[in-house]
């Protein structure tokens, strides 16, 4: 029998261990298709554990909609292009109308979930929060709402002068079902001081995932690079997901995009290739060992890649996604439906099912 310590990290890896974070910087330096092989190795492992022994062969997807409930907000991230100001002409706040009329549509094309998300509103109350919550899930109760980032939450606890806890622990029982892992960007505060300043930092966002997982709501959790970042920045990031993941069990699946930075104030040298994505989904895919999923990112790659990318360590192709408006405003703008999301997945030899926000399968 081999001693462990004669093992080679291929072999550790294969066998399911947990990596450094020295080790992930090997890696990251390996051969792209090696590193895919390894984190396409471990994605099997994982699923077979999780759906039983043909796991492997099925790719996720679910049916749900971005709600972007507005676009005005007060930190002007350097990365963003969707928000606005109160004094820009385009700025908004959706109404009840406007909102379920995109809740029809939804439910018409059998939809389980929306995702909501919006700017850091300086001048809305915690009462339209709440009853917005509740009208949905009384209107729509078959609709699971995974909504409000962790800076959202943070901007609502320092607005509102509530604890977290409270602000959390209320948007639950008046109808939040989950927590989107956006404004995650970079998990460093030297890159969150250079790209947003004004959002919150590692720490809070960190401390809103651990409240809400104590609190039994679910979340994502999520990486934007590709910008003013280093590997090791990213490899510290993956870390503090993996240490959180330990604390607190509550992230159901990780997603990483590139920085879109059209029509940004944000400017790189060079926009972040294919190659790029592939290698760091596939490291993240065998660094974070604790989080089950791993989604594909078409909405920022493009269908062909996000297909690819399902060699590359995802088991979940995302979303049908029917209406996104953030990334579509930085220029990048990619469509599917249910049936075409279904068809890349069986072209890359795949069983697709769709699932709802917790992973379960629905058919």
């Amino acid at each position: 029998m081999v001693a462990a310590a004669e093992l080679t990290l291929s072999d550790r890896i294969l066998a399911g261990e947990r990596i450094s974070t020295d080790e992930a910087l090997e890696l990251y330096r390996w051969p792209l298709e090696e590193l895919g092989a390894l984190a396409s190795a471990r994605r099997d492992l994982a699923k077979r554990t999780s759906y039983s022994d043909r796991g492997d062969e099925i790719v996720t997807y679910i049916v749900d909609r971005n709600i972007n409930y507005t676009n005005v907000c007060n930190v002007y991230c350097k990365f963003c292009a969707f928000y606005r100001t109160q004094k820009d002409d385009d700025h908004y706040v959706l109404t009840r109308e406007q909102l379920d009329d995109k809740l029809d549509e939804l439910s018409a094309a059998g939809g389980v979930q929306i995702l909501m998300q919006g700017g850091h509103h300086p001048k809305l109350q915690f009462d339209w929060y709440l009853s917005l919550l509740r009208h949905i899930r009384e209107k729509y109760p078959h609709i699971n709402i995974h909504g409000f980032s962790p800076p959202e939450f943070q901007h609502f606890a320092e607005v509102f002068r509530m604890p977290l806890r409270q602000v959390i622990s209320e948007f639950k029982g008046a109808g939040l079902g989950s927590i989107p892992g956006g404004g995650g960007e970079i998990l460093v505060d030297r890159i969150r001081q250079r790209i947003s300043p004004l959002k919150c930092n590692s720490e809070q966002w960190l401390e809103v995932m651990q409240v809400a997982h104590e609190l039994g709501l679910k979340s994502s959790a999520t990486m934007m690079f590709g910008h003013v970042e280093t590997v090791e920045d990213r490899i510290e990031h993956l870390q503090r997901l993996r240490d959180q993941q330990d604390a607190s069990g509550g992230f159901t699946a990780f997603i990483c995009w590139t920085f879109q930075p059209e029509n940004t104030v944000l400017k790189i040298k060079r926009r972040t290739g294919v190659a790029e994505y592939l290698r760091m989904q596939a490291l993240s895919r065998i660094f974070l060992d604790n989080i089950p999923n791993v989604q594909s990112s078409w909405v920022t790659q493009g269908p062909d890649i996000g297909q690819v990318a399902l060699r590359y360590g995802a088991n979940d192709f995302g979303s049908v996604m029917m209406e996104e408006n953030v990334v579509s405003s930085a220029g990048t703008t990619f469509r599917l439906d249910a049936a075409e999301i279904e068809g890349l997945i069986r072209e890359a030899g795949y069983e697709p099912r769709r699932r709802n926000n917790w992973y379960e399968l629905l058919n």
